[in-house]
């Protein structure tokens, strides 16, 4: 089969096309003839050489936690599922590639109006942004401050807090994306210094929560806005996050989560914006498309 592959860890460079065996359904699986994976910074660490704790990369090494496509194999003791059925979800390693076997617990139906770009990039960032607002116990009436607002896991995050209750959320972005989280209902607020006093400007009342997907400056911001810090979460900066004692982020993606975000895609909540769409071969670029920062929604691939 067709992948975006790895045999050596660096640069975007090194994510290149290539020749793969098919992977085959064991018991409990499904395979899913993938239409579409999202591109995750997450992704971009594994092919830098980095891992989570309990994954070990031999190469060839195929990126992508996120996909949506169709079951075409199904494995003995799956009732949920059958051939033709049309899925998103979630693993670890190989969503970059024309088919991927994971358990038949990390998937659930697509809805059927969701493009198929939007499904493959909506597993990763939505549940991240699910598991964080949960952890930081956003609700009613909060005031939420999210950082990189505009980026694939700042667009779920910022309609979610709202979905659930937040009575206002602010949104770190550049200048040119705050047009865009205006017509998500979020308070546009620019980077860089002087950033704690344009908040506390803006939110006069205080901040509830923050969620930092930008990097330690809005970190160490959040630590002097929020008083509990229990209620800030990073999934970028865990060395500022250690000094400042601020909860990591814990475990929990599920397919419960799953089901609850696409419900809310289907009550017309969540409105994913593509910010581009790669085929395959251009895996390369997706992930420098992303490296660069300051853009809005998400970036995909396209395989079919």
């Amino acid at each position: 089969m067709k992948a975006a592959a790895l045999s050596s860890f660096g640069g975007p460079e090194v994510l290149k096309p290539a020749e793969v065996a098919e992977p085959h359904v064991g018991p409990g699986q499904v395979r899913v003839n993938v239409r579409a994976a999202g591109v995750q910074h997450f992704d971009v660490g594994i092919r830098q050489g980095w891992a989570p704790p309990s994954v070990d990369l031999n190469f060839p090494v195929i990126p992508g936690n996120e996909f949506a496509g169709v079951v075409d194999q199904v494995g003995d003791g799956v009732t949920d599922f059958a051939v033709g059925s049309e899925v998103l979800g979630y693993c670890t390693l190989g969503a970059y590639a024309e088919y991927q076997v994971v358990p038949a617990d990390q998937i659930v139906t697509k809805p059927k109006r969701m493009p198929w770009e939007i499904a493959g990039g909506f597993s990763g960032n939505g549940q991240g942004a699910h598991m964080a607002l949960r952890e930081m116990r956003v609700g009613e009436g909060d005031t939420v401050l999210i950082h990189g607002a505009a980026g694939g896991l700042g667009t779920f995050s910022v309609q979610v807090a709202r979905a659930w209750g937040a009575a206002a959320v602010i949104g770190t972005a550049s200048e040119g994306n705050h047009e865009y989280l205006r017509s998500l209902d979020v308070i546009p607020v620019t980077y860089g210094e002087g950033l704690v006093e344009r908040v506390r400007a803006l939110a006069p009342g205080g901040v509830d929560a923050a969620l930092d997907a930008a990097g330690p400056e809005a970190l160490y911001a959040s630590a002097e806005l929020v008083k509990d810090k229990t209620r800030i979460r990073t999934f970028v900066s865990f060395d500022a996050a250690k000094k400042l004692e601020i909860p990591a982020l814990g475990p929990g993606r599920s397919a419960a989560r799953l089901v609850e975000l696409t419900d809310l895609y289907e009550q017309g909540v969540l409105h994913i914006h593509i910010r581009r769409s790669f085929p395959l071969e251009e895996a390369a670029e997706a992930h420098r498309t992303l490296e660069r920062g300051h853009g809005r929604g998400k970036v995909v691939l396209a395989l079919a």
